[in-house]
């Protein structure tokens, strides 16, 4: 047994908090702050999380069941947990295995896996390794018809919907990464490289994995037309030509056919344009605080876009989840289901794939306690009853 998964293994690690603990261990400050950081500030990142404080329970007491049901359909998909694993831009950082180590602990656990366009690894063999339903999140990096080859491959390999973002029409500046050295290490010469080595060389253990990888590879799904696949140190310039509006959304449609998500809706009002598009589902989201600073909590706004979609299609949310408790507060305000994204990365980032099984299992365990502490047997049954939430929420 390894080291990260004897720490996995330890009595000790018993939430989200833990993980994020050793992935700090384990992994170069640069890397983990790629995954821990946010935009700016960071006053988005911390609200994500502080909002869940701001919603208390309403439990109903003196009630026993034998078990909570915790199952979810999402998109005409039946999942065992209400939760689904949210893309991360080129886990491969965080984990040689990266998403392929995230998608079969997703499809093991009975839920979806969401790949980033930024990935690291193939998405044939990202889906290969889930026996879950696994989604394809656009970017349109590399230009349209990077994109159309991209949805083509994703049909062609058994993808069952498509996340398109909306809200990168630049990418945000997370001063950590400037601060780390996060583009001179990944594409700068060697005397670019030289002030930020010691992070990397103080890790040996990610550094021979990384190493025995083969470094850093092209984005193997991002395949520009006579060029071939884009190098990873050309991501931030790429998202700035590649902004998606709702006019794209025609032919985007008629290149997949399939279920799409609008993902990165914040407002009534892009609610209902999602709706009009024909989107099946949407994911309120401000992308883990990563883009626009100062944005709204995505708990936050979750009533009003509920509110405003009015039943017509699924509305999912992402943003700050790391326990039970906060998956069933976004449930009860209305959300379908939920997205995680650092809560499983932490786990990739501190032990592979053994750690994103944990980190499923933990959310799991807490969700069902929660339930059950609730008085509530079904996932399907939470609703606004369960809850108290500030009067200002209700007001808008």
């Amino acid at each position: 047994m390894t080291q990260s998964s004897r720490s996995v293994a330890s009595p000790r690690v018993v939430s989200i908090a833990d993980f994020r603990a050793i992935a700090q261990r384990r992994v170069p400050r640069s890397v983990f702050d790629y995954l821990d950081g946010g935009a700016e500030g960071e006053v988005t990142l911390r609200e994500n999380c502080r909002v869940y404080d701001d919603v208390t329970f309403r439990p109903r007491h003196a009630v026993s069941f034998d078990q909570c049901n915790l199952r979810t359909r999402v998109l005409g998909f039946d999942l065992a947990l209400p939760f689904l694993l949210a893309p991360v831009g080129y886990s491969r950082l965080m984990h040689p295995m990266g998403e392929v180590a995230a998608a079969r602990a997703a499809g093991n656990a009975g839920t979806a896996y969401t790949l980033s366009t930024i990935s690291g690894h193939k998405l044939e063999d990202v889906k290969a390794a889930s026996t879950g339903p696994v989604f394809y999140q656009l970017y349109l990096m590399g230009g349209r018809g990077a994109a159309e080859a991209a949805i083509e491959r994703a049909r062609a390999a058994g993808f069952s919907a498509l996340a398109v973002t909306i809200d990168t029409p630049v990418s945000g500046i997370r001063e950590r990464d400037h601060r780390n050295g996060m583009k001179e290490l990944v594409s700068g010469g060697p005397f670019e490289k030289l002030p930020f080595l010691p992070q990397i060389l103080s890790r040996p253990g990610w550094l021979a994995s990384f190493l025995l990888d083969g470094g850093i590879p092209a984005l193997p799904n991002v395949v520009i037309p006579g060029k071939g696949p884009m190098p990873l140190v050309d991501v931030a310039a790429a998202l700035a030509e590649s902004a998606v509006t709702w006019s794209d959304l025609t032919w985007i449609r008629e290149v997949w056919r399939g279920p799409i998500i609008v993902k990165g809706v914040l407002t009534a009002d892009d609610a209902r344009r999602a709706v009009n598009e024909g989107a099946a589902a949407i994911s309120v989201s401000n992308h883990g605080g990563r883009q626009l600073d100062c944005v709204p909590a995505s708990l936050r706004v979750l009533p009003e876009i509920v509110k405003a979609v009015d039943g017509q299609i699924e509305v999912l949310m992402d943003g700050g989840i790391r326990r039970g408790t906060d998956i069933a507060k976004a449930l009860c305000l209305g959300a379908r289901a939920v997205l995680c994204g650092r809560a499983y990365a932490y786990g990739l980032a501190a032990a592979g794939e053994v750690g994103v099984n944990r980190a499923i299992e933990i959310l799991r365990t807490d969700l069902d306690r929660t339930l059950r502490l609730l008085g509530c047997a079904n996932v399907g049954e939470l609703n606004r009853s369960y809850v108290n939430i500030p009067k200002s929420w209700d007001a808008d």
